[in-house]
């Protein structure tokens, strides 16, 4: 087949990387964008690469990113230091490449041309595919919230939610946890999830069966959900790599603008940030119902 323009994953950095203005955003953290590994083999000349943190995440990410170069296609791939950068060049080095390395803005930026044996490339990519959770056999993926286990704060939540009844959403839905405890309720009439990442929003697809359910790929800070009577919501406090308060805050006044006047937002959040104000502004009636193992938990009624 003929090759495709290039593809970019992740955030454009042009100081870091260079990339075309119409590379093919494969990010699935930008709603929208196409999914890496649905890609044939052998599309694209050249491939940028924001790698991910995490080291399972981060070698699918590559591994899929040279499987779909052409041959003597050209690999960027770039991370902060103290973000994976510093692996980089081994971890592409495992892969089978020939890599060159810079250094620039506490980044490290790694170069290399496809070679013609990837090696271990099947491994990488089993490694940071989809699968279900033994546990309790609920789909996931590496690189997801929490991926392999139910975190504090979505346990905190879950141990505190009432019965719901009516329209309702989730926001930040993740692989659906809370999504489906909130469907035991047989009052609940509708629940739509809403999900930033689209490989927790694939697998809440797979997870979440009851026709009572929607899903939305997209930002909840972009929500045209209306006329709600109740939100839960373990919002990320996370965003390019540092803390961001704004994150959780910026979540609040969206649910607010979701709500039917009465209705009410459960949501969780890590005891050191700061969400009282904008819960008190927001919202006509807050209650602190539990606070402990650095979490607390908040009703707010619109």
């Amino acid at each position: 087949m003929s090759a495709l323009r290039t593809a970019l994953y992740g955030q454009a950095d042009h100081d870091l990387a260079p990339s075309a203005p119409d590379a093919v955003q494969l990010s699935p953290l930008v709603p929208g964008s196409t999914d890496i590994a649905g890609i044939a083999d052998e599309s694209f000349t050249a491939v940028t690469v924001r790698a991910p943190a995490g080291a399972v995440e981060r070698r699918f990410v590559l591994a899929q990113a040279l499987r779909i170069l052409t041959p003597n296609g050209r690999l960027t791939a770039f991370a902060p230091k103290d973000r994976g950068g510093l692996r980089l060049k081994k971890e592409l080095e495992a892969l089978g490449c020939e890599v060159g390395e810079s250094a620039r803005r506490h980044n490290r930026i790694c170069l290399v041309v496809r070679p013609a044996v990837i090696k271990g490339l099947d491994e990488a990519i089993a490694a940071g595919a989809p699968r279900p959770i033994a546990e309790n056999g609920l789909w996931t993926q590496p690189g997801v919230f929490s991926w392999d286990r139910l975190d504090a704060g979505t346990n905190a939540l879950l141990q505190v939610l009432p019965p719901f009844a009516g329209v309702g959403a989730d926001f930040g839905g993740g692989i659906g946890l809370l999504a489906l405890n909130v469907l035991a309720s047989p009052k609940v009439t509708k629940l739509t999830l809403v999900e930033l990442d689209r490989r927790a929003f694939d697998a809440a697809k797979r997870n979440v069966t009851d026709p009572r359910a929607a899903f939305v790929w997209g930002d909840v800070r972009q929500t045209d959900l209306k006329d709600l009577d109740f939100i839960v919501s373990n919002p990320p406090f996370h965003e390019g790599g540092g803390e961001d308060k704004t994150l959780g805050q910026a979540f609040i006044a969206s649910a607010a603008a979701a709500l039917r006047k009465g209705g009410v937002l459960w949501i969780v959040a890590n005891r050191h940030l700061p969400y009282e104000a904008i819960l008190g502004e927001s919202f006509s009636k807050v209650r602190l119902v539990a606070e402990g193992g650095g979490y607390k938990v908040f009703e707010a009624r619109k």
